[in-house]
């Protein structure tokens, strides 16, 4: 997993990229908020962020704030970083758009076990987005006849939206997906065809 590092101080910087590519992450590291914020708005932007809230340029807050209001189909997953841990500095980090918090120092386990959360999360988004994009192309090929069709009440002809008078057929393959094989139904060889052959046998045997 592609992981973004939005960090300032260094020895911290260090240590949490040196953890993450242990966990075999593809890590890409930022020193402030304004660079971490033009990573994420790239449309290859990495899916996690680690973020520390106290940074020069926009504090992690800013740049939750921000990276929302770009309304990606498959959200950044952030996780919110600092020494801050009373519950109204975590209720104002979640509210600020960060979906999860760990606080300095970090404590490997739970760090590993909050991100296997956001990755779930970022597969199950990404699978969701792959079914919806999937079912819009479906839909494409789609084609549904609704309303009322004029049908002539002598030759079952249907009239179209440009006022031509066309067999069913013609008119249900030029509106949808409907392909056509020709047949007789069991009326219709009673009526017409078993007659024919009837003829046709009698005929037959007069000229023999």
């Amino acid at each position: 997993m592609r992981l973004l590092i939005a960090e300032d101080e260094r020895v911290s910087r260090k240590m949490l990229e040196s953890t993450l590519k242990k966990w075999d992450h593809e890590v890409i590291t930022t020193c402030d908020g304004k660079e971490a914020f033009e990573v994420l708005s790239q449309s290859d932007a990495p899916k996690i962020a680690i973020i520390d809230w106290m940074m020069p340029e926009m504090d992690g807050l800013a740049v939750c704030n921000e990276v929302r209001k770009l309304n990606n189909p498959e959200p950044v997953y952030i996780i919110l970083l600092t020494a801050r841990d009373s519950k109204a500095d975590i209720v104002e980090g979640l509210s600020s758009g960060a979906d999860d918090y760990v606080t300095k120092p970090f404590n490997r386990e739970e760090l590993q076990a909050r991100l296997n959360v956001g990755i779930r999360i970022v597969e199950l988004q990404q699978d969701l987005n792959d079914r919806i994009n999937e079912l819009e192309e479906a839909l494409k090929h789609v084609k549904q006849l609704q309303g009322m069709l004029p049908i002539c009440s002598y030759c079952k002809k249907v009239r179209s939206d440009d006022n031509y008078w066309e067999q069913v057929e013609v008119y249900l393959t030029d509106n949808s997906e409907a392909v056509f094989s020709h047949s007789v139904c069991p009326e219709c060889n009673e009526k017409y065809l078993k007659p024919q052959l009837e003829k046709f046998s009698k005929k037959a045997e007069s000229i023999k």
